[in-house]
């Protein structure tokens, strides 16, 4: 079973070693897809975590009691090409170029093989032809 979060650190417990404890005590893995932590303001971990349903389980609830404030990460994003008025507004603000430009059409290209769904692309887009999928 897999799961994507987001884990909001508050300053207190950024120097405990929390993903080392989920690996070591729980079997999980956690793929780190984003970080900004710093030990000065806390901070977000985006993370996807791997293993038996009750080990994920049990990890989440260890998350919980540290302080660690969890969110389901979005799921995957959905463009929707007749939506779209190629803009490229999105095109620059994504970080894994997801979105690219076709010089040859003049168009707007998405790739969710690429996508790793931050959701930068969503607030960006004025046509609202990207949304998120939970």
């Amino acid at each position: 079973m897999k799961k994507k979060l987001s884990l909001s650190y508050p300053r207190h417990i950024v120097n405990e070693p929390v993903i080392s404890r989920l690996v070591k005590d729980y079997d999980l893995v956690v793929s780190i897809i984003k970080a900004k932590i710093t030990p000065d303001e806390g901070g977000r971990l985006d993370v996807e975590i791997s293993g038996k349903k009750n080990a994920i389980d049990k990890g989440i609830n260890y998350l919980t009691r540290v302080g660690v404030e969890l969110q389901p990460l979005i799921q995957e994003i959905k463009w929707n090409p007749e939506r779209c008025n190629h803009c490229t507004a999105c095109v620059p603000l994504c970080p894994v170029n997801a979105f690219e430009i076709d010089r040859k059409e003049r168009t707007v290209l998405f790739s969710d093989e690429k996508c790793i769904a931050c959701g930068v692309c969503v607030q960006a887009c004025p046509y609202r032809a990207i949304e998120i999928i939970f």
